[in-house]
């Protein structure tokens, strides 16, 4: 028999990936052109062909024990070495090998952070609407997730509800930017306010409360914004960053935690990252794809693809009288559904081979999250789709009762 911290994460298992399962259900019976599925984040973007030609120079001309073999729980240090640089480069800062940890994604870089941090009932915060796992992140090492509703309507960090939240208990903020699910960018003002914020809570109750930014969408962004870079604000902050949507390789599982030597006890956080990697249960991130991304550290994915299909659905969507903010980042709607209840209104919506997320899994009720990294051609098809679904609401063609079996 399971255990009972495993049953309770069963019974709350991702919804994003129930209707991912479901749309795989839907397309056996339907077709695959003929479902709509906006449920789970997987980039549709070709990864850049450098990734294809490293990897293939890599397996031609090195030797197989260092392709494949251990090295330090945090990574290849030429790799590191060369991450460090690039985001020198670009950001004016002055890491080394030593601030960075390679990791297995996003998920393992906020997994071994949380380790290394939390003490048992420490409390992370997390704006609302967040992204679900978070809970399961900081709960698996003993913590709390605090949530912390964002201004409605649109959906930016609201620092007096933060400081409200703020208690001699509190370990951490999670800041994710660009945004999942809502596709908002926090600028820098907000940055700076929220760093001011930090700094003179851990005065007052003479602890230190870490910044975890998770950035795994910085580089898809729109309309000429700018992600404002962590370090460059706050000593004690995390970087968590990964390559699965900057270069399409979700699969992959490559990223890595960067962090200032400014921060509070640095060099026993490097250990404690390095340890946990080890005893967490990766030992280290895949090795052939750290040596690929050292190779393609001035690639990028066409993003071009992404802004094409946000404007397309979400001008639709507000021409039938969807309310939504326009993203400026990752490749993300938030939309308020048509009715208060959001899981109804996505049972409604699989009535059309709609697949969508209720906002519910993101702590945010009355809405529901699509994601658009899929093909431009699928999208055109889908808007007849949703055109009949807000006429079925326009229409009062529903009931819940009909609809709340999601």
């Amino acid at each position: 028999m399971i255990s009972e911290k495993m049953k309770a994460a069963v019974s709350g298992s991702s919804v994003i990936r129930q209707m991912f399962e479901e749309g795989k259900r839907l397309s056996a019976i339907y077709g695959a052109d003929n479902v709509f599925d906006f449920s789970i984040g997987n980039p549709n973007a070709e990864p850049p062909e450098s990734i294809k030609i490293a990897i293939k120079e890599i397996l031609d001309t090195e030797s197989p024990n260092l392709i494949h073999g251990y090295m330090n729980n945090s990574g290849y240090e030429d790799v590191r070495e060369a991450i460090a640089n690039d985001i020198n480069e670009r950001h004016g800062l002055d890491l080394t090998f030593k601030n960075i940890c390679m990791t297995v994604g996003a998920a393992g870089g906020l997994s071994i952070v949380f380790k290394t941090i939390l003490n048992p009932d420490d409390e992370v915060i997390t704006l609302s609407p967040y992204f679900g796992e978070y809970r399961n992140y900081v709960e698996a090492f003993g913590g709390k997730l605090v949530i912390v509703p964002t201004h409605t309507g649109t959906f930016m960090p609201d620092l007096a509800a933060i400081e409200a939240a703020i208690t001699p208990k509190t370990k951490a903020i999670i800041i994710n930017n660009p945004n999942n699910p809502t596709g908002v960018v926090y600028k820098e003002e907000t940055i700076k306010a929220i760093a001011e914020l930090l700094k003179r809570k851990s005065v007052e109750f003479k602890t230190c409360i870490f910044i975890v930014s998770d950035e795994p969408y910085r580089e898809i962004i729109y309309d000429g914004v700018k992600v404002p870079y962590m370090l460059k604000y706050y000593d004690n902050a995390f970087i968590v960053y990964s390559y699965s949507k900057s270069l399409s390789l979700p699969g992959e599982r490559i990223g890595y935690v960067a962090f200032s030597s400014k921060m509070e006890d640095a060099e026993d956080v490097v250990l404690g990252l390095n340890i946990a990697t080890r005893t967490i249960g990766y030992v280290n991130a895949p090795s052939l794809f750290q040596r690929v991304i050292a190779k393609c550290l001035n690639s990028e994915v066409d993003t071009y693809v992404y802004q094409k299909n946000r404007d397309l659905l979400y001008n639709h969507l507000v021409s039938l009288g969807f309310s939504c903010v326009k993203p400026e980042g990752a490749f993300y709607l938030f939309v308020k559904a048509l009715i208060p209840d959001d899981v109804a209104f996505a049972a409604a919506a699989k009535k059309h081979n709609l697949l969508i997320v209720p906002g519910s899994a993101f702590g945010c009720p009355g809405y529901f999250r699509l994601a658009y990294c899929t093909s431009s051609e699928k999208i055109e098809k889908s808007l007849a789709a949703w055109t009949n679904l807000a006429k079925d609401f326009l229409n009062e063609a529903w009931t819940s009762k009909e609809f709340n079996v999601y």
